[in-house]
């Protein structure tokens, strides 16, 4: 058994297919076939059902792909422990970051980071929690940013900011009066929420006193994005809510329409979270110092309103 057949193995088992398999891992389809049916001959199992279109695993199969992955991991958190004694900060790194918070924060800090840590090859993907989840857990991912607390043992979280929910309340509605809103100003009102799936939503209702919220509009809309809310918002259908850092690049003319909570002013804590057996930390920690950093600095200069712990 060598771990270039565990690979393969579970590159087809997330493929579901042999040669899509092999052009992932770089190498031949009879290569990759073959290597795989020396691994099940020596395991004395079958680890794939090759009548099934997709490739299926066989029940066996599902339980040695698990250990499989912990072999993988182990065997690279050899090379990090290595990387760590050396102080190298360098190699390839896996991200995902949540929708709503990629398009505010990536630009604050990618650019500092990479001229910082040049020898980091970062992969970004923007994800659901979801998915970050998932892919943290099958090894696709080194670590994701997120809103939290997830609270899964496998899972380690480390909070970067709290940021601010921020009320979007156009002149023609009946709050837009008030200097600044309370969570129970919301008990009644229409409120136009980013579609099921979205983190955002779920928190930004539950901060608010809001989990059991139900649109009073005669239509239904699934929208992933902030913009349509704003626009749905202006026309005269709702407010909406919006985290602190997706304000700044407001219009002058929309940045009119942004009402502060009073305090305790309800915030959503995003944490960089990564799997528990800590591999590539010190990219890790790298990222968090230079995320943190950034803010800092923009606490100083522009005043905005985020809170490090």
């Amino acid at each position: 058994m060598t771990l270039t057949q565990l690979s393969y193995m579970i590159a087809v088992a997330e493929a579901g297919n042999f040669t899509v398999a092999a052009e992932k891992a770089f190498v031949t389809q009879p290569t990759l076939s073959m290597q795989i049916q020396k691994l099940e001959d020596e395991l004395g199992v079958k680890i794939f059902n090759r009548t099934k279109k997709p490739i299926r695993l066989t029940k066996i199969g599902e339980q040695i792909l698990v250990q499989a992955r912990n072999i993988i991991a182990e065997a690279k958190r050899m090379d990090d422990i290595v990387a760590q004694e050396k102080g190298f900060i360098g190699g390839k790194f896996h991200l995902g970051i949540i929708p709503t918070v990629m398009p505010t924060l990536l630009p604050m800090f990618l650019n500092s980071f990479t001229k910082k840590y040049p020898k980091v090859n970062l992969k970004i993907q923007e994800l659901t929690t979801d998915n970050i989840i998932l892919f943290l857990k099958e090894g696709k991912l080194d670590a994701g940013i997120a809103a939290t607390p997830l609270k899964l043992d496998s899972i380690e979280e480390r909070p970067i900011y709290y940021e601010p929910f921020v009320g979007y309340i156009p002149s023609y509605h009946h709050l837009s009066t008030t200097t600044a809103i309370t969570q129970e100003d919301l008990n009644d009102e229409n409120i136009l929420v980013l579609e099921d799936g979205h983190c955002f939503r779920n928190q930004a209702l539950s901060m608010c006193g809001l989990s059991n919220h139900e649109s009073k509009n005669s239509f239904d809309i699934k929208s992933g994005s902030f913009e349509t809310l704003l626009n749905l918002s202006n026309e005269g259908l709702g407010m909406t809510l919006l985290p602190y850092l997706n304000t700044l690049t407001l219009s002058e003319k929309n940045k009119k329409n942004l009402r502060s909570f009073k305090e305790p002013t309800p915030a959503r804590e995003i944490s960089i979270v990564y799997p528990k057996s800590n591999l590539k930390i010190q990219i890790i920690d790298a990222l968090k110092k230079s995320i943190e950093g950034v803010i800092r600095g923009a606490i100083a200069i522009e005043n905005i309103k985020i809170i490090i712990p």
